[in-house]
């Protein structure tokens, strides 16, 4: 376990926005709610404020647990643990008594802020599928509105993984000067064709399933619940390398024989299965569809003829990126990418390749080399408040 302790309870809180948000697609939503949560305390200068960005299943709970699962967005199935409870909190690496951390679901989330499963006011009907397509552009928009009511210019720091590292290089490259350092872990700044593919894979498994009725399956009373299944056991098999897999389950059979049959005989698919089903209790079909898009849509170089180099050409923070060698979804080389294109622009990145078979849900476990190059370089940003 890290060094540190857990935050504790924590309670979600709500913000209500009537300005409009013009989405990067032309589409508007007229009014929203964000669900955020905070940990620590602002200091005077409000210089101490980390935003803590989530990737494809998470959300605004990054730390700590919850004494009453009312009112905070989660639903029956999630985990009430924050999903880097062990990242964050007194004593770990980043340490809650030193900073004020800010975590938020994202526009087009299903905990708790305005999606696809709200009520349009506009219809007195859920969403469903009339819910604007995001992208990482538009969350980073909401997120800047929200760090503005609660009195934030400046960010010490915007940190994340995967998804949530694609949003911390948003930042800096949309809101320059309000971002002092960016945390980019199991980066890519573009996913790759095979990327692009698996999310269509997964997306074609929800929208075909029949009781996805086009995205309106609210109306219905179902769930495309085989769809969901689907989706989240082939993300699940991205994640994990193959030297993972077959550390965890090898080539197991659940009863000790083969029993010439379709159903579970191997202990990888009764995991896939689990993971499967836990997934459908809690996660809505619309928003993975929505969050999967916005994965495929970021590649900040396009609008700069391709150039990722001309991209950060106004960025001013500095940068810390990760990657892990065994991520074969968000790979080294991609990061390298990526550390290369900041070097260009002459700036301050320190970059670390990290020997771990994890995969890239590495990113969530607790490496000691990892969590160390964390702290330390937060340590680094404390000193300098």
């Amino acid at each position: 376990m890290s060094e540190g302790r857990s935050i504790g309870a924590v309670k979600p809180a709500t913000m209500h926005f009537d300005t409009p948000l013009r989405c990067a697609s032309g589409a508007s939503i007229d009014s929203y709610d964000l669900m955020y949560e905070t940990y620590g305390v602002l200091n005077a200068a409000r210089s101490n404020a980390v935003l803590v960005c989530h990737a494809l299943n998470a959300s605004h709970h990054v730390a700590g647990y919850y004494d009453d699962l009312a009112g905070t967005g989660s639903r029956k199935g999630a985990d009430n643990i924050g999903w880097w409870d062990n990242m964050i909190g007194p004593g770990k690496p980043l340490d809650t008594d030193r900073f004020f951390v800010l975590g938020v679901n994202n526009l087009g989330g299903c905990f708790g802020s305005t999606g696809p499963a709200s009520i349009n006011p506009a219809t007195g009907q859920a969403y469903g599928s009339s819910f604007p397509v995001v992208t990482v552009e538009d969350w980073v928009e909401a997120q800047a509105r929200l760090a503005d009511r609660l009195g934030i210019a400046r960010f010490a720091a915007v940190m994340g993984g995967s998804l949530g590292a694609m949003q911390s290089l948003q930042w800096t490259i949309g809101y320059p000067e309000r971002v002092a350092n960016a945390l980019a872990v199991a980066a890519a700044p573009k996913l790759s064709a095979q990327n692009i593919a698996f999310n269509e894979v997964a997306r074609q498994a929800i929208t075909t399933d029949p009781d996805f009725h086009g995205g309106n399956f609210y109306a219905h009373g179902v769930i495309p619940r085989r769809g969901l299944r689907l989706a989240r056991m082939i993300g699940h098999i991205t994640y994990l390398s193959n030297d993972a897999m077959m550390e965890k389950f090898g080539r197991s059979l659940r009863s000790g024989s083969v029993n010439f049959h379709f159903d579970v005989d191997f202990e990888v698919e009764s995991y896939l299965r689990h993971q499967g089903d836990k997934f459908a209790d809690y996660f809505d079909a619309n928003t993975y569809l929505l969050i999967t898009r916005a994965l495929d849509y970021f590649d900040p170089g396009a609008a700069h003829g391709g150039s990722l180099s001309q991209a950060f050409a106004r960025a001013q923070a500095r940068y810390l990126v990760i990657s892990f060698t065994s991520d074969w979804r968000f790979s080294p080389l991609q990061s390298r990418e990526l550390v290369k294109s900041l070097l260009d622009n002459r700036l301050d990145v320190s970059y670390a390749e990290i020997d771990a078979p994890h995969g890239h849900d590495a990113f969530l476990l607790e490496d000691p080399r990892y969590h160390a190059l964390v702290r330390v370089y937060f340590d680094n940003i404390f000193a300098g408040l």
